[in-house]
């Protein structure tokens, strides 16, 4: 499978080469441009490993969002409008007032 691959990969970059030189590219220019677009990456793309969240972040999250939840509803009005005089960071310091009282 991977040689097959390595076939099909080497076989878009002579056309692509070919394309370039097509559209009035020097030849020299076109081959190096395919070559170096076609070569692998030399750095590995390493998928960073995910923690697992922990139990301690995890409930502070829950517990933040249920506050955001009350906050809003709090200093927001029926159609979704701070109240007069406040503003977001209002919204957020009684989100934290009220996290750490649960």
């Amino acid at each position: 499978m991977a040689a097959e691959g390595d076939t099909i990969a080497g076989a878009l970059c002579d056309v692509m080469e070919q394309a370039l030189i097509d559209k009035g590219i020097a030849p020299d220019l076109a081959r190096a441009l395919a070559k170096r677009a076609c070569e692998p990456s030399l750095v590995k793309a390493e998928q960073k490993v995910r923690r697992k969240v922990r139990r301690g972040a995890k409930a502070a999250n829950k517990k933040l969002s249920a506050a955001f939840k009350e906050a809003n509803k709090r200093l927001r009005t029926k159609s979704g409008q701070l109240r007069k005089g406040k503003t977001q960071g209002d919204v957020a310091r009684l989100a934290h007032r009220l996290k750490k009282k649960m």
